[in-house]
């Protein structure tokens, strides 16, 4: 009975190291992961900067090859643990049969409640994996925003990005005749300051007017999980190498603009008693981040509706 528990023990934590792969990201606002709207372009990632080569322009009419869909169950680390899940049920199994009661011909009741025990844990994993998988799988996906006057027009062809970056700045200066390029990249730097400081201080305070409200909420759970853990992200020697606009567009009264922040800086994490828990005090870590910033068409405050990460 001993070695049952055991084997229920062993297959209960494969279930928990199988199911929640660690996340070893950053834990800068953000920690690594892509939030908040964009709004029509929440489905698509961020274009690259003017300045990167992009692939050559495909002939008209050439057929294109469909993206490869991305792998299910959670990719190659969810692939590994599943395979170690095998080779251990498959060496659980094995002692089984082998190791309770000296198998089928000397007292096999014991061996074959052992099999029937794994069997179950088993396909209780089974079930536990296929039921979260489903529910992904049905939740619902908020509506699409369907463009209409300026970006209809120009987006019923194919735009690339440099062609559709000169169109937004043109739309937006329509409303906005004063708007400057550099002006704006030394405001998003500024936000993308202040932001950090107020995640470092755990208060959202000084910066609630330049975040949307859905950012807002989003970053303040994770400032309730540091004050709930009683953990600091210190975040020291930031030094932003570019602030660069690689999308802009209008929708239906609101301007959008996205940039890339080419940055580096210290990251890690300590106790409310300065205890060290993640992260070098010592070796910077350098990111590229798309920040997307909206506001009410015309010229009015900035505020930030999504950051991209990778």
């Amino acid at each position: 009975m001993k070695k049952i528990c055991t084997i229920l023990a062993m297959m209960a934590l494969l279930l928990l190291t199988s199911t929640f792969v660690p996340n070893d990201s950053q834990a800068r606002v953000g920690g690594g992961r892509s939030f908040g709207s964009r709004s029509s372009r929440s489905y698509s990632p961020p274009s690259r900067p003017a300045s990167t080569p992009s692939p050559s322009r495909p002939q008209p009419g050439a057929p294109q090859p469909a993206p490869n869909p991305p792998p299910a169950g959670g990719g190659f680390l969810r692939s590994l643990a599943g395979g170690v899940a095998g080779g251990l049920l498959g060496g659980m199994l094995f002692s089984a049969l082998g190791g309770f009661g000296g198998g089928w011909g000397s007292g096999g009741g014991s061996g074959l409640l052992g099999i029937l025990l794994i069997a179950g844990v088993g396909y209780l994993i089974f079930r536990f994996l296929q039921n979260r998988n489903k529910k992904r799988q049905e939740q619902p996906q908020p509506e699409r925003f369907e463009p209409t006057g300026y970006a209809q027009e120009h987006n019923a062809g194919q735009i690339y990005p440099q062609e559709d970056l000169a169109m937004g700045l043109a739309s937006i200066r329509q409303a906005d005749p004063a708007f400057d390029e550099n002006r704006f990249n030394e405001q998003a730097m500024d936000i993308f300051f202040k932001i950090q400081g107020a995640w470092m201080h755990r208060d959202l305070t000084p910066v609630a007017g330049i975040l949307t409200e859905e950012m807002r909420k989003i970053i303040q759970e994770d400032v309730a999980r540091l004050l709930r853990d009683k953990q600091i992200n210190r975040l020291e020697n930031i030094a932003v190498r570019t602030v660069e606009i690689t999308e802009a567009w209008q929708e239906p009264g609101q301007d959008y603009l996205t940039a890339r922040i080419h940055a580096n800086l210290l990251d890690y994490t300590v106790s409310d008693t300065n205890d060290h828990i993640s992260g070098s005090t010592t070796e910077p870590v350098k990111f590229e981040e798309f920040w997307t910033f909206t506001r009410p068409a015309g010229n009015n405050p900035w505020k930030l509706s999504a950051i991209n990460q990778s």
